[in-house]
């Protein structure tokens, strides 16, 4: 029995042998031959257990003998005389956009730091075989390397992951991020344009004295796991190291800058912008080679003629329509031929109605009618006014004869001592006003000026609705115009040709 366990592991074991395992130790026994084989089973199984289990002990161990008196403050170098060397890469995932107006290039990629850290260094076989750690950045030093030409919001848009310390001090920090870098974007070839975009990456306080970056490959960026753009072509993404002295500072300072070189797609460009433009350069041209007498060259020349025409009124009633829908009631009074061809008899016409207004013939007809009734009114208003020598407008000169005003007013007919009728000032100030009549004066004069405002506004909005929906109405009757043109002229045009398809 001892010998079959010991040369098979017990998880390996067949069911026969497992069978008899279990007969054996279920028959009976002495009491010291069970306890035999009790310990020949946990003997084993001690034996055979992988010795891993207690790596985070270990582990944890580790850390507390690292960071017990790591200071991240402190350059990791033996000889301070000695600059620190740290080896730079950037690993280029995707062009996400290139912005020509803003000159911004938007990429996703990932950066590569390595250096060596003397205070990061332990004996492997004194920590159970511990080769290497993840540690979180912020309790480590690390190289403060951002992107010179950062155009983010927040400057830095790595993601802070943490750093890979191996046993004999090696660090390892590989943060992926969006980054948006300026790039002066030249469209002067468009769409057949090559676009260099800079990415310059450096120590921000570190001076070449003291941190020296190296290039991690001569080829520059890696590129193995770059996904293509549609509409960009990747050229390649060299790198270059540069030491600078700025004006700021004595001391050099060291960058590495790589270079995505990028060629924009124009098949798309190609179909729908260049071979358009040929197509009608070609119609211009071949109208030359049509004899004089054929009588086709008046007729090609007419339809170029038409196309003209077409987008140069195009252009034109574009600016009326914009110059309409931007019009307030502040700088512009809306006339009365407006109001009658575009509101009422054109937006008729062409089937159009706006929300809460039905525009009818019949509503028109009626809308008209009490424009007219209003006119009259007013006319009349104003004539009464002009015989009994007071103001048009009621709201005025009611307050005198209200309670609340404060005074007693007497007929406009009366004559006083001077022989000559009252005026109604002089009436309304023969009197005193107390002080609760004051008040409710003021706050009558206040809810007035209110109204009148609210009154203003709204009208103001009105007018503003009015000219929006005029421009919207002259858009919608120069679509029916230009598109009825533009079918009109072509099949005339077509209809004129002796004949169209040759087979």
């Amino acid at each position: 029995m001892p010998a079959i366990l010991t040369r098979q592991h017990p998880l390996a074991m067949s069911n026969q042998t497992r069978g008899v395992v279990r007969l054996r130790i279920q028959s009976p026994r002495s009491i010291s031959t069970q306890m035999v084989t009790a310990l020949l089973l946990i003997l084993l199984m001690l034996t055979v257990l992988p010795q891993e289990c207690s790596c985070g002990q270990h582990e944890k161990r580790l850390l507390n003998y690292l960071l017990a008196n790591y200071n991240t403050l402190e350059r990791p170098v033996a000889n301070e005389s000695e600059p620190l060397e740290v080896r730079f890469g950037i690993t280029l995932q995707q062009i996400i956009d290139v912005d020509e107006k803003n000159q911004i290039l938007t990429t996703n990629a990932w950066l590569k730091l390595e250096w060596h850290d003397y205070n990061l260094m332990w004996n492997v076989s004194e920590y159970g075989g511990v080769q290497d750690l993840r540690i979180t950045p912020n309790k480590l030093w690390k190289p403060d390397v951002l992107m010179y030409n950062s155009a983010d919001e927040g400057f830095d848009g790595t993601y802070q992951t943490n750093v890979v310390v191996s046993n004999n001090g090696s660090c390892l920090y590989v943060p992926p991020g969006i980054f948006k870098s300026t790039c002066k974007i030249d469209i002067t070839w468009f769409p057949f344009d090559d676009q260099h975009c800079d990415m310059k990456f450096g120590s921000w306080t570190y001076h070449g004295n003291q941190l020296d970056l190296v290039l991690n490959s001569e080829d520059g960026g890696d590129l193995s796991d770059f996904i293509m753009n549609g509409e960009w072509y990747l050229i390649g993404m060299p790198g270059k190291k540069n030491t600078i002295m700025y004006q700021c500072c004595p001391e050099p300072y060291v960058d590495v800058t790589f270079t995505i070189k990028i060629r924009r797609r124009t098949l798309y460009y190609f179909f729908n912008l260049i071979v358009p433009c040929v197509l009608i350069s070609s119609m211009a041209l071949l109208g030359f080679t049509l004899p004089p007498d054929s009588g086709e060259k008046l007729t090609l020349g007419t339809y170029f003629n038409c196309i003209m025409f077409m987008v140069a009124s195009s252009v034109v009633l574009t600016v009326v329509v914009l110059n309409y829908h931007h019009r307030t009631a502040d700088i512009h009074e809306m006339p009365q031929w407006i109001k009658t061809v575009f509101l009422q008899w054109l937006p008729w016409i062409l089937g159009m109605s706006r929300p809460g207004k039905k525009i009818t013939r019949k509503t028109i007809l009626m809308n008209n009618r009490m424009k007219e009734l209003e006119l009259q009114e007013r006319s009349s208003k104003s004539l009464l006014a002009n015989v009994l020598d007071i103001d048009d407008d009621f709201r005025h000169g009611n307050s005198a004869a209200n309670p609340a005003s404060g005074y007693i007013r007497r007929s406009a007919y009366s004559t006083p001592l001077s022989g000559r009728p009252a005026t109604v000032e002089e009436t309304s100030a023969s009197l005193p006003l107390s002080g609760t009549q004051r008040e409710l004066q003021t706050i009558l004069r206040e809810l007035q000026f209110i109204t009148s405002r609210m009154k203003k506004s709204d009208e103001e909005a009105e007018v503003i609705s009015d000219w929006k929906f005029a421009a919207m109405v002259v858009d919608r009757f120069c679509l029916i115009v230009f598109t009825l043109f533009t079918l009109i002229a072509t099949i005339a045009v077509l209809w004129s040709a002796p004949h169209i398809i040759v087979q």
